[in-house]
């Protein structure tokens, strides 16, 4: 009998995480006989002007089930996806759930898996849980995703990590040694596999311009913490400002930090691309990008700034400058070894940041281990090892 895995997505960087999963399996006749896959959506974010694109660009199958539950209080978001899902569970058993990364829907379904016994094939114990990106630790508990991982963490029986410091978290917290298995970064896989595609996408104009003159800076800003404190965005702002008055920055803007932009006042630090004329200059808002294109974006940039997570492992890949505008991070790899610079949140800090950012890269940086573009595949043949070696027990037993 196959063993059945639901891969859960909950927020689009998620897609980018279960997608080398998804293709391992599809691509492999060996896999394909012994596993089957169905792609969970629980729709915590999603933008549905973006989704054709999306599911193109990663050569993804839609989603078997999508629950929905949209936006709301961690709460609410968190207590729908557990209801939802749960249904799911009853109605297409599996052997093994699949959760990715840090968001409410991952700690959600993590915590309907650990107590949902008789939601297996054969109707005996409960599925194995696994969780893609184990082991990342910020410290920072004020951070919900900090929360996630810990729960999700704490209840998962299969714990894949992306790196070493991953490895260390884990063990430090007491996890059993035959839990953790360090597999790669899925995220690089996607990013390896879809660069010749992004190749053959087209960024706006303005970029274009800038590309060809003294290149051009990519920007993205939402974290709560950043951007819900008006001293601490008129800060950010202001650096990004000077910054751009050398090199344009273009950021396609979160509906979250337009808004609080807008209530701040803080308007007159952004322009729009129509304005960008034949030499950009200046912080230009743009429509938000597809997979491919932010892919491209990053490849053809002088450098990134940002307070996201994955383009911190994007650009350490792609050897791009990054300076993430954050107090903390839970993915020091790619300060270590890859092109990352911490920078925290002042103007200075900020401007500092890029300095060394820029000056890392002169000196050469390297790929984490196992970010190979093979990550997908041997999560797939762990899980496999793992549901077997259930079995087996089962069957001395």
């Amino acid at each position: 009998m196959k063993t059945k895995i639901l891969l859960i997505a909950g927020a689009r960087p998620n897609y980018m995480k279960i997608a080398p999963i998804y293709w391992a399996i599809r691509d492999s006749k060996e896999l394909r006989m012994q596993v089957e896959a169905e792609i969970i959506h629980t729709g915590q974010h999603y933008d549905a002007a973006l989704s054709d694109d999306f599911f193109r660009d990663l050569d993804l199958p839609a989603p078997a089930v999508n629950l929905g539950v949209g936006s709301g209080s961690h709460a609410e978001q968190t207590a729908r996806v557990m209801t939802g899902f749960e249904k799911v569970l009853q109605e297409r058993p599996a052997d093994v759930v699949l959760v990715v990364g840090d968001v409410n829907s991952t700690a959600a379904c993590a915590m309907v898996t650990a107590k949902a016994y008789g939601c297996t094939p054969s109707g005996v114990g409960r599925p194995l849980l696994a969780h893609v990106e184990a082991g990342l630790r910020s410290r920072d508990r004020a951070m919900p995703e900090e929360v996630n991982r810990l729960v999700t963490d704490a209840l998962s029986d299969a714990l894949l990590t992306t790196s070493v410091d991953a490895d260390e978290n884990l063990r430090a917290e007491g996890v059993a040694e035959s839990k953790i298995t360090r597999v790669g970064n899925t995220m690089i896989d996607s990013l390896l596999r879809s660069l010749a595609a992004s190749e053959r996408e087209e960024l706006p104009q303005a970029m274009q311009t800038a590309a060809g003159l003294r290149g051009y800076g990519l920007c993205t800003l939402h974290r709560p913490s950043n951007v819900d404190d008006r001293e601490k965005l008129t800060g950010i702002l202001a650096a990004l400002s000077e910054i751009a008055a050398q090199t344009p920055l273009f950021i396609p803007l979160h509906p979250r930090t337009r808004a609080r932009i807008e209530a701040f006042g803080l308007e007159s630090h952004l322009q729009s691309i129509s304005n960008a004329g034949d030499d950009p200059r200046g912080i230009f808002v743009i429509e938000p990008l597809s997979y491919l294109q932010m892919l491209l974006a990053q490849r053809k940039s002088s450098f990134v700034l940002t307070d996201s997570g994955g383009l911190q492992e994007e650009t350490t890949a792609l050897g791009v400058p990054c300076v993430t505008i954050r107090e903390n991070t839970e993915r020091p790899i790619t300060i270590t070894e890859g092109s990352n610079v911490l920078a925290g949140t002042s103007r200075e800090g900020i401007l500092r940041g890029l300095v060394e950012a820029r000056q890392k890269v002169a000196n050469g940086t390297r790929t984490p281990d196992l970010w190979d573009g093979h990550a997908g595949r041997r999560i797939v043949e762990d899980l496999v090892r793992r549901c077997q070696g259930v079995q087996t027990a089962k069957a001395v037993a």
